[in-house]
């Protein structure tokens, strides 16, 4: 299911986004979504490590650690 929202967005940023789209030969809609999911995925794993910083239970390791850990 879709619904539609509206937004003002900044002159500038409609400008690059029609040229882009018009470039590219896809929506504006397909370069709002995509942003979104992209932004929004991001913000999450931010709000994840950052919880995890703030956690006093939880347990910060070195980078190299991680490394070792990750077999890298």
């Amino acid at each position: 299911m879709t619904l539609l929202k509206a937004f003002r967005l900044p002159a500038v940023l409609v400008n690059k986004l029609a040229s882009l789209a018009k470039a590219t030969h896809r929506s504006e809609t397909f370069y709002i979504i995509d942003a979104l999911k992209h932004y929004l995925e991001d913000y999450a794993d931010a709000q994840i490590a950052k919880d995890r910083f703030n956690d006093p239970a939880s347990r910060i390791i070195s980078g190299a650690e991680m490394r070792g850990k990750l077999g890298v």
